[in-house]
């Protein structure tokens, strides 16, 4: 009987704690229902949120564009964290894709979204974060080989078609003082031709170094005086120098119009132009494929980086006002595809480090997104850099009263570091120990591989966008940057 009474019991308090149960689950059940009811108490303008904000912090956010007019949001003034500004104003603007762009301590902005632009703030954060990934060389060696693997399936490389017989085009040479130049289009998928222009010592030694000089977002592209001052006296120095245009710029736009050019697939084929035209080069009986550098400012920049990423044949890299924790590149051609979703979450500044124990030398500027290297990436690189005991190997010269650009200042911080690390000879463009930069500049018609007119383009060149896509296994659909 006893135990019958104590399992009797048992069931009650059983079926009394199931009563209990039951009730709890209905209250929270309930509380939808109930908070629903309140929508209309907590559904403001959101202008009335942002005057919040700047009243608890202290601060201004404009709204120029007038991006927030009109808009309202529920539970707007329950998303501010009184500790937390930039998470407070996260939490308010991304319902409607808007972000914050911090102009000062005191002073914000309103922008449209814009994923691969961020602040200064969140880089330093994503770099901690980064930083405690990996402690040792064998934690980052493992953190690199899944990142590499990654960038190369994100641009899709291996879905290339493949060119039985590329066809090969080049100019007659013209020689001038201590180099020659000759124009050369290259196929690189079946009827997809990279364009650009080879610079060469004279006279030629038996074995020379190589150097890709990769364009970017400039004026004029590769026919401007900067860029052919820059290769000229890296071909005086004893380097077989290519410039090559970006994807529907210079000759690339006899082809696909400038409107392709901010397609994801303009990112694919910038870094397949490099590998290809590296590829031609280090099999002509000139070059020394040991040898081999690259160098590019801006967008150029960024496949400067890109390219030291997964080529190992890259020996040197010079990165131009592109090395940032917080911004990817502004254009499609530079972070169209995924790459900088690789590893849960990636940025230039890590792909940069991937060229450790590489010698490379990081250039930035006051006046951009690489404002910070000196003090934000530039110290997470050399930390990557110290596994490997190399820290010497990679530097920085930063310009801090100068702007976004290639010019004579950077061009001669990089002359000096190129010829120690591929053996050039500098004493070729120095004059009373100062660098020289006089060459030969040529008009836009003399670097033009395809004709005045574009009346060489062979018939093959492909025109449709499509038809481009579909090379990778892929179908176009317009990208929403276009």
């Amino acid at each position: 009987m006893a135990k019958e009474s104590n399992k009797l019991k048992g069931i009650k308090q059983l079926s009394h704690r199931g009563s209990v149960l039951f009730l709890c689950l209905f209250l929270v059940a309930s509380i939808p229902i109930l908070s629903q009811n309140s929508d209309t108490n907590f559904n403001q303008s959101i202008t009335e949120t942002i005057d919040r904000i700047e009243e608890i912090y202290d601060v201004k956010i404009n709204d120029e564009k007038k991006l927030l007019e009109g808009k309202k949001l529920d539970y707007a003034d329950w998303r501010i964290r009184q500790d937390n500004l930039e998470v407070s104003l996260t939490a308010v603007l991304a319902p409607f894709n808007l972000m914050y762009w911090k102009e000062s301590d005191s002073v914000y902005s309103i922008r449209k979204f814009d994923y691969p632009r961020r602040t200064p703030d969140l880089g330093r954060e994503r770099l901690n974060y980064l930083q405690n990934l990996y402690d040792t060389k064998a934690e980052w060696e493992s953190r690199k080989a899944d990142l590499k693997s990654c960038i190369k399936d994100a641009l899709k490389l291996e879905k290339a078609s493949e060119v039985k017989n590329p066809e090969v085009i080049t100019t007659k040479k013209r020689k001038y003082k201590g180099y020659t130049v000759e124009n050369i289009a290259l196929e690189i998928v079946p009827g997809v031709y990279a364009t650009g222009s080879i610079y060469k010592p004279f006279p030629l030694k038996k074995k020379n170094a190589v150097i890709l000089s990769p364009n970017g977002h400039f004026g004029d592209g590769r026919y401007r005086e900067s860029e052919q001052i820059r290769c000229a006296n890296l071909a005086k120095m004893g380097a077989l120098v290519v410039s090559y245009d970006l994807f529907a710029w210079g000759e690339s736009a006899l082809q696909f119009p400038y409107e392709y050019h901010r397609t994801s697939m303009a990112q694919t084929i910038q870094v397949l132009n490099g590998k290809k035209l590296l590829d031609y080069l280090v099999q002509l009986p000139e070059a020394d494929s040991s040898r081999i550098g690259i160098t590019g400012g801006s967008g150029g920049g960024s496949h400067t980086l890109f390219l030291t990423a997964i080529d190992d044949r890259i020996k040197v890299s010079v990165p131009v006002v592109m090395v940032s924790s917080y911004f990817s590149g502004g254009c499609p051609c530079e972070s169209g595809q995924p790459i900088h979703l690789c590893g849960n979450g990636t940025n230039n500044a890590e792909i940069s480090a991937m060229a450790a124990p590489r010698p490379q030398l990081i250039i930035s500027d006051g006046q951009d997104w690489t404002q910070n290297v000196p003090d934000l990436e530039y110290p997470f690189i050399r930390d990557v850099y110290s596994f490997y005991d190399a820290e010497e190997k990679v530097e920085n010269a930063h310009f801090q009263e100068e702007g976004h650009n290639y010019k004579e200042s950077k061009r001669k911080a990089m002359y000096p570091f190129m010829a120690r690390y591929l053996n050039l000879d500098i004493t070729k463009i120095t004059e009373d120990d100062k660098i020289s930069e006089d060459i030969t500049v040529e008009t836009e018609n003399q670097m033009k591989v395809f004709g005045k007119n574009g009346e060489k383009l062979p018939e093959n060149a492909i025109k449709d966008i499509d038809k481009l896509y579909s090379l990778f296994g892929e179908t176009y659909e317009k990208d929403q940057n276009e």
